[in-house]
């Protein structure tokens, strides 16, 4: 059976590094030294998971139906992760 390809999302990929942050390696790597071990796929797990908080929180304000498929869609949303990344610039 083959291997199923990969999702394009409609608005690009979503990055850490792409709003100026760590790379997933990087913060893997930085959370080590702090004591924390952890890999990449771990800390990529950790962003997504709080990303998805922040989503379903972000449409029970604005009365979006609170489904897996739309807080998938909004948390992997690389403008909604930009739009965290420049409220937590703000604070």
């Amino acid at each position: 059976m083959p291997m199923p390809k990969g999702h394009k999302s409609d608005f690009g990929y979503s990055t850490v590094a792409s709003t100026g942050g760590m790379g997933y390696r990087e913060i893997a790597e930085h959370m080590t030294l702090q004591g924390d071990k952890m890999n990449h796929s771990t800390a990529r797990n950790v962003f997504v998971a709080s990303m998805k908080k922040l989503a379903r929180a972000s449409c029970e304000f604005y009365g979006i139906p609170t489904t897996e498929e739309n807080i998938k869609r909004v948390s992997n949303d690389p403008r909604f992760q930009s739009g965290i990344c420049d409220i937590l610039r703000d604070i």
